[in-house]
């Protein structure tokens, strides 16, 4: 590992992220960089689990501020191996394809001269971190429609993802279509029922695949988990409540229970997908919590709406 002794900030770049856009990033960090007279090391990720690997490396080494380079997957990857690091402040370039976390922090999908700038300012603030199954997310976690298009615009590691965009749009067509709801039994701290869910959505953010606000009320850290079930719903129905999430107005529709809580269970019959911060998994039952206050992270405070400041 290169040595990062005396040096304050590590940025780690995910050259894949935004489809190249990160690594076409670094001449302009190295820039910013100079004109700020910051203490820095600039490196690259080369696998899934590098980022993670060498944030910690560096945290140990005396590295105080671990930049993230990339999208919503990088920045959980290092945030997630700092979770234990109370001396460490983690941020984040956005250079992603969605950038849904980086709306959290005040910032916006891609830094103008005045980011860089407040960047460097070093406002921090502690944020919580969701929890499911003792993986942890950022953002948010998603059950139902938004995950089956997940599960089945999967690109395994080392694949050449094909199609793009276009076929992005397909499979969201295609679940929007056929999808089938499943059963499932909900433990809240205050009670067990049983629905059928065409989305579930539990996050400590509002917005997710790039513009709809699923979880329009929620708070980074207020030490709740924002819920989201949207109840089984008519082909109409279904495009109608769509048509509403961007703009947040679904959770007036009487087929929305909104609502919040600090621990929640799931439980299926058979192995359902469901993503973290976009990241697909599989399982049966899910445990989820929140860790309050778990990272220190550097903020826009001017352009920000998602956290208690007083």
């Amino acid at each position: 590992m290169e040595n990062s002794q005396n040096k304050e900030w590590v940025f780690i770049i995910n050259p894949a992220a935004g489809n190249g856009y990160a690594k076409a990033l670094k001449p302009k960090l190295d820039e910013m960089i100079h004109k700020y007279s910051i203490d820095a090391l600039v490196i690259f990720s080369e696998r899934i689990g590098h980022a993670a690997q060498l944030a910690r490396e560096h945290a140990d080494n005396g590295s105080k501020y671990i930049i993230a380079v990339g999208g919503d997957g990088t920045i959980n990857e290092i945030a997630s191996s700092l979770l234990d690091n109370k001396n460490v402040t983690i941020g984040i370039v956005p250079a992603g394809t969605g950038n849904d976390f980086i709306q959290i922090l005040g910032f916006p999908n891609h830094f103008e001269e005045e980011h860089w700038e407040i960047l460097f300012g070093k406002k921090t603030i502690l944020m919580d971190v969701g929890m499911c199954n003792g993986l942890p997310f950022l953002n948010g976690m998603g059950l139902g429609f938004d995950a089956q298009v997940a599960a089945e615009n999967y690109i395994k590691p080392g694949e050449v993802k094909k199609g793009g965009k276009n076929k992005y749009i397909y499979h969201i067509i295609k679940t929007l279509l056929f999808y089938k709801e499943k059963r499932m039994t909900v433990l809240t701290t205050e009670n067990k029922h049983e629905t059928d869910c065409f989305i579930n959505t539990i996050s400590i953010g509002r917005r997710f695949a790039g513009g709809f606000f699923l979880t329009p009320k929620a708070i980074a850290n207020d030490g709740l988990l924002d819920v989201c079930m949207i109840e089984k719903l008519s082909l109409l129905q279904r495009f109608s409540i769509l048509l509403k999430v961007p703009k947040g107005t679904h959770v007036q529709n009487k087929k929305v229970n909104y609502y919040q809580t600090s621990k929640i269970g799931i439980e299926f019959s058979q192995e359902v997908p469901f993503h973290l911060d976009g990241e697909l998994h599989f399982s049966k039952n899910l445990d989820v919590s929140i860790l309050p206050g778990a990272i220190n992270i550097i903020f826009n405070p001017s352009g920000n709406h998602f956290f208690k400041t007083n």
